[in-house]
């Protein structure tokens, strides 16, 4: 172990001097100066119980990282919550500040030039932030998925942050008391954690395991619980020895683990926000990997084996008992690039050689998959040039083709308040536009609450829904095409539907397609102008200005 640290310079020097003075101050030793300094990256705030475990986990992870023969330092960032965050700005806040988290990141650890970094991953935004940092830093890095919260029970029932979020949306639409809503709020969460359900937090705690990123068998994991502590003991001695072996991300990220991380989501159908955080860890990355592409290619292979809510009515609990990401893994070993590396130094195919799948009823083999048609569909056309991506969960559809007049709203607000008024009716393709990257900014605009507004007025296998705004890695429901690219805030083609234009959506052909002339489509555009900006101040300003595409995962300074 005498391999040079970047975190250390001469004796005596400028940097050393300084550095020593206030690490002194600290309570190090200038022995401890000299070993490796690792970043403890802690999300913690008071504001979300997503969050409020964390500066226990850190506390753990020092004396782990102290005990392995180095010094940590913590060090924080951002913390967003869907559901506290998301109250300001339409929701704007919660994409662009993932973009924000890398670059607190940077400023920290880049700057300090520490040794390497140990990321402590809760609520969504918060894991692809720091693997689209360690990606940009290349690093010794290891993401810890510090687990799911308890959920609760309401009249005999199981109850979670999901089923609070669809009830309180079909309140809104009439259809659920407010009373029903009260109460099954106050049983939804019963500690600390991220959202139960496979949305996009436990989907992302997955994707770092997938990917080779964080421990085999760490995800999804209960927080606070016994296996989530050991596995904090562990990465914690692992991560200074990645220090000394110079083991770094993009040793790690390949376009075999990115692949694999792919088939991992499509096999659980889990959150359609994957798509556009991988694609932006992979951009950080400097890889040429599409990740849209993979969900594409991968689809007709990968049959669904777990159906874990809200894709399926089974608990993450049942899921994490099977044997988690891991199983799921080895049952789907045939598909994989078992050659890719991870964070041990080893190889996929090492780590799944000895594994069982406890319940194969909850994590089904290829022979007995849950269902054999893709979980995610990636839909292009001329409404869609680059993408539109939908979650079609296991059920399937009655009819796969949908083809109706549109309905357009610029809002949310407007087409809430026009299911109220009963003006979306059966047969109708609700356009909801201008939540996309730039438009919301940073995907802002509520396009989920219209979703469940939908389901709550009883017209979920009725309509059809499109929206250039994201989902909820928690959406199931009906037939939504999410992510529709180009914007329409850039001019995409959204921009120019108009009331009555027809619209069809095939799932088996994969394709968005507005029924309009050329001509027509030639003269709109003409007349099209740019909308005027929305929260155009602060920190949405300069996220507004900055952002890139979504084909590249819409991260900042990106190619436009």
């Amino acid at each position: 172990m005498t391999r040079r640290l970047r975190s250390n310079f001469p004796r005596g020097s400028y940097l050393w001097a300084v550095r020593n003075a206030q690490w002194q101050a600290l309570g190090l030793s200038e022995e401890d100066c000299e070993k490796p300094k690792i970043a403890i990256v802690n999300s913690s705030s008071e504001l979300a119980s997503c969050f409020s475990h964390l500066d226990g986990v850190a506390a753990a992870m020092k004396q782990a990282i102290r005990d392995a023969g180095a010094v940590p330092f913590e060090i924080r960032t951002a913390a967003p919550s869907d559901f506290i965050t998301g109250a300001g700005a339409r929701g704007a806040y919660m994409l662009a500040a993932r973009d924000l988290i890398a670059n607190d990141i940077e400023v920290a650890v880049e700057g300090a030039q520490l040794d390497g970094m140990v990321c402590l991953a809760s609520c969504d935004k918060t894991v692809p932030g720091q693997l689209m940092a360690a990606a940009r830093l290349n690093i010794p890095s290891l993401v810890v998925a510090c687990g799911y919260q308890p959920s609760g029970e309401y009249r005999g029932a199981h109850v979670d942050i999901e089923d609070v979020f669809i009830k309180s949306m079909h309140a809104v639409t009439g259809n659920v008391p407010i009373d029903e809503v009260v109460g099954m709020s106050r049983e939804a969460i019963r500690g600390p954690g991220v959202c139960s359900g496979l949305g996009t937090a436990n989907s992302m705690h997955m994707v770092c395991e997938a990917l080779g990123m964080a421990l085999p068998g760490s995800t999804p994991v209960a927080a606070n619980s016994a296996a989530m502590m050991d596995t904090v003991r562990r990465a914690g001695a692992r991560i200074v020895q990645m220090v000394w072996d110079d083991l770094k991300p993009r040793d790690i990220l390949s376009p075999g683990a990115f692949a694999n991380a792919v088939r991992v989501i499509l096999a659980v159908g889990g959150s359609v926000n994957t798509v556009k955080h991988m694609q932006a860890v992979a951009t950080e990355a400097g890889s040429e990997v599409d990740i849209y592409r993979l969900f594409e290619t991968c689809a007709a292979e990968v049959p669904v084996l777990s159906a874990v809510r809200p894709v399926g009515e089974e608990v993450i609990e049942a899921f994490e008992a099977a044997g988690g990401c891991r199983a799921l893994m080895k049952q789907l070993e045939p598909l994989l690039d078992t050659d890719a590396f991870t964070v041990t130094g080893q190889r996929v195919a090492e780590h799944l050689a000895s594994v069982q799948v406890a319940d194969p009823r909850v994590i089904r083999p290829m022979s007995d998959p849950v269902a054999r048609l893709p979980a995610i569909v990636v839909l292009r056309g001329n409404l869609a040039p680059e993408s539109g991506i939908v979650k079609t969960g296991i059920i399937v559809r009655k009819n796969r083709r949908f083809t109706g007049p549109a309905i357009c709203f610029d809002t949310s607000d407007a087409a809430l308040q026009a299911l109220r008024d009963k003006r979306i009716q059966p047969g109708h393709v609700v356009v909801m536009r201008g939540a996309g990257v730039r438009g919301g900014p940073a995907m802002g605009g509520g396009a989920s609450r219209v979703v469940f507004g939908i389901d709550g007025a009883g017209l979920g296998d009725e309509v059809a829904m499109l929206t250039d705004g994201h989902l909820s890695g928690l959406v199931c429901k009906g037939l939504v095409v999410a992510e529709v690219s180009p914007e329409a805030a850039v001019g995409g083609p959204l921009a120019l539907v108009e009331e009555g234009d027809s619209i069809s959506i095939d799932l088996d052909t994969r394709d968005l397609h507005l029924h309009v002339d050329e001509a027509t489509l030639a003269a709109r555009r003409e007349a099209w102008r740019k909308p005027a900006p929305l929260h155009d101040a602060g920190w949405l300003r300069l996220y507004r200005a900055n952002v890139g595409p979504l084909p590249q995962g819409a991260v900042l300074a990106g190619k436009s």
